[in-house]
């Protein structure tokens, strides 16, 4: 997915010491917003008899909400002036703002196979296509930072991470009499996942070469919006009836928490580069998935002992893949200077 957008200009954090000062409690902290915006959206969804159409609420609130920020802020109206021109001039390939169909298609796939997998199971399943494609697209330099090197510590770490999550959800990971039912909506959801962090890749982008991500996330959500307006139209044509709308208006919020969170992605990416900010994001996810439990609890809510480690070696995974490659050279360059001491 090759582009004439500018990365050679971006800023980088420097040291690693402070890409991990900086960058990644950002990054966490943007991931702290997602399971409070999951929380607020499956209530919406069940007060609604609809995940879907509670999904659509999500998006169209977060394009209200950008739409606004456009409108009202200086810098992002002279930013949607350059996306416009920059499109025009294919200086920002037009398929970039396609990467609002993605959310749409993530949206589906969780308001569709959550029911039928499990959550545990498709926490791990999103992780996994994360992660994995996280290297392969800081590799090809998709990201604003340019290519960044897939190094053993990088590979570690995102080994560690998909083994921290499925050791954090494994109290609720329980057995089906049929396994290979799972593998069709497995691997739609990992691939969800992998979209997505293509789709982060492309808002940094985007939001670099324009200096505000403000109108490419405004573009992502009118898009998605768009297309899960189709989904539910095609949807209700077939099913039948209307909802009746709850009046508490934070169950609308969900699509403010979503801008922060797309928002943070697109300045944080070209930073600290796709990989490390989508392992810092996860960690979030954890890290509110337990506040969420200990401060507002729901029926069924336990915190469990593998959640709680399994969140610590998520954190434990982020240092690893921050790591410089040079730091596993030094350490065996070190290991090979001792032998020679040794008799």
């Amino acid at each position: 997915m090759a582009s004439t957008v500018a990365t050679d200009s971006v800023p980088q954090l420097g040291s690693p010491a402070r890409v991990l000062a900086v960058g990644v409690p950002l990054a966490v902290a943007a991931g702290l917003t997602l399971p409070l915006q999951a929380r607020i959206n499956g209530e919406l969804g069940h007060r609604l008899n609809d995940p879907l159409l509670a999904g659509l609420f999500s998006f169209g609130g977060a394009a209200l909400v950008m739409a606004a920020a456009t409108l009202v802020l200086p810098r992002g109206r002279a930013a949607f002036t350059k996306l416009i021109s920059d499109t025009r001039q294919r200086t920002i390939p037009w398929y970039f703002h396609a990467a609002g169909l993605i959310g749409a298609y993530f949206i589906f796939a969780q308001t569709s196979f959550v029911a039928s997998i499990g959550i545990a199971i498709y926490t791990v399943a999103v992780v996994t296509g994360q992660t994995v494609s996280g290297l392969a697209v800081d590799r090809i330099g998709l990201g604003p930072g340019g290519k960044r090197a897939i190094t053993a510590l990088r590979v570690l770490g995102v080994l560690l991470t998909v083994c921290a999550v499925f050791w954090a959800v494994s109290p609720r990971i329980s057995g089906t009499p049929d396994p290979t039912a799972l593998l069709l909506p497995l691997a739609l959801v990992v691939l969800a996942g992998v979209l997505m962090t293509f789709q982060h890749a492309v808002n940094g982008r985007i939001a670099a070469q324009v200096r505000s991500p403000i109108p490419g996330t405004l573009i992502n959500y009118v898009v998605g919006s768009v297309a899960l307006s189709l989904i539910w139209l095609i949807k209700v044509t077939i099913t039948g009836g209307l909802p009746t709308l709850p009046s508490e208006l934070w169950l609308y919020a969900g699509g403010v928490l979503g801008c922060i969170n797309l928002v943070l992605s697109a300045l944080l990416i070209k930073r600290i580069g796709v990989l490390l900010t989508g392992l810092s994001m996860i960690a979030g996810q954890l890290i509110g998935a337990l506040l969420m439990d200990w401060l507002l609890p729901v029926a069924g809510s336990v915190i469990h002992p593998q959640t709680v480690f399994g969140t610590l070696l998520t954190l434990a995974a982020i240092v690893v893949a921050a790591l410089p490659g040079s730091a596993l050279r030094g350490f065996w360059s070190r290991d090979r200077g001792l032998d020679n001491f040794r008799p």
